[in-house]
């Protein structure tokens, strides 16, 4: 990770939000070793919510955000999860995770002012991760 100037404080957010992403991917982890790739979205959209509860975690589902530009609202988007207000999930069974999906949770992350996301891409023998870092 690259140090741009954050002072302590800041630094200690970012790790604190490691430690959280890294427990969120291990629930993945559970949940794409007991169903195995090949669902469609909705199918892991479920089970890896389930997970997280189990293990304690705060999860919004479909958490709709307003999308502003000029400071005029003109649209309304519906993220997969957010875990504990702090992480945004993006889930896909997709061939492969490419830029666009990057691209995608980065305006996710400003639109929110929230740090970190990860997508999580279930399609795949073993679970392929991307954190994402605003």
């Amino acid at each position: 990770m690259i140090n741009h100037g954050n002072t302590e404080e800041q630094k200690h957010g970012i790790l604190e939000l490691e430690g959280l992403t890294q427990k969120i991917i291990e629930c993945a982890i559970i949940v794409h070793k007991k169903l195995g790739p090949g669902f469609l979205e909705s199918i892991y959209q479920a089970a890896l919510p389930m997970e997280l509860k189990n293990k304690g975690f705060s999860v919004e589902t479909q958490k709709e955000i307003k999308i502003f530009y000029d400071n005029k609202m003109i649209g309304l988007y519906r993220l997969d999860l957010v875990v504990d207000g702090k992480v945004i999930i993006e889930l896909k069974t997709v061939k492969e995770s490419d830029s666009a999906h990057i691209a995608q949770t980065l305006s996710y992350l400003k639109a929110t002012g929230l740090k970190i996301g990860l997508i999580l891409n279930f399609s795949k023998a073993v679970l392929k991760i991307k954190r994402v870092i605003n």
